[in-house]
Formats: C-alpha cells, structure tokens, sequence
C-alpha cells in the first residue's frame, strides 16, 4: 500500500515536467525512499526539491515513518536507459559489450542502439608505418553491459 501511493505521487510529480524521468526507485525495508531522476536537458537542485516535496507532503508522517532521499544520476554514473544517450550526443563514451570495449564520440542514436565514432592508429595497407583511420561501430542497446561519460577536466 505504501509503496503504491508513494509509486502514484512520483508519477504525478514527473507528469508536471515531461523532460525529467526516472532512473531509479526503491523503497527499502525501513521505508527509505530512494529515486534518482535524470532530464533531455539535465536536473537542477529546484528539480529535485520540487519531486521531494511532490511525495513528501502528500505522505502522513504519522501514518507512516520514512526517509525520502531525490536525487540526480551523476555524471560518472553508467548509463542505464536508451533515453538517457540523447542529452549525450557529441560527447565521449566508453562502452563495454560482452565481446569488446570502444571509446569513441557518440555521434547519433538508432532506434535499436548508438553510434560511435573514434580515431585509431593502423599499419598502412602498403609499406612500413602508420595512418590515422575514421572508425565508426553501430552498438545495439541490448549488446551494451555498460556505458559511462568521459569527462574531461
């Protein structure tokens, strides 16, 4: 029942702004609550206040004891839903498949998965030495095991 009415306000407070989503949620033995959102254009703090309050004051404390924690997936945090490659277009990934391991520039994303796109460095075709190659993979999202950012500093 709890966990019910907690499920149905966060649906209600993620309606009221349709580029935020979740990523995460649980509800643990001791009732904390625990959801992690992302957004097509990121999450502010105000976001996050505005989907606590959104649960918290529709639940009676007296009625029930919880802890309520909202909170943004991270930076360095795996990508976890298709949706979540979009706001990540143009910039550097880092992808493990069952077979392989790529890092490259995410430069678009097909119904079915993401391209990537790098640089590499091969023995030319003819005589002694090395030339730069264009390489481009196209990687299903049910291949991915996971996907990060690469941030740079």
């Amino acid at each position: 029942m709890f966990k019910k009415k907690v499920t149905e306000l966060l649906d209600a407070a993620l309606e009221e702004d349709t580029s935020l989503f979740l990523v995460d949620f649980t509800i643990g033995l001791d009732n904390k609550i625990q959801v992690v959102l992302d957004g097509d254009e990121g999450v502010t703090v105000q976001d996050c206040m505005r989907i606590s309050r959104g649960i918290e004051h529709n639940l009676d404390r007296e009625e029930e004891d919880f802890s309520l924690e909202v909170a943004s997936a991270g930076a360095a945090a795996p990508i976890l839903l298709p949706r979540q490659y979009s706001k990540n277009v143009g910039r550097k990934l880092a992808v493990r498949t069952q077979d392989e391991n790529f890092e490259g520039n995410l430069t678009a994303i097909t119904d079915k998965g993401i391209v990537l796109e790098w640089k590499a460095r091969e023995p030319k075709p003819i005589g002694k030495g090395k030339v730069t190659v264009q390489k481009k993979k196209e990687i299903d999202f049910s291949d991915i095991k996971e996907a990060k950012v690469i941030l740079k500093f």
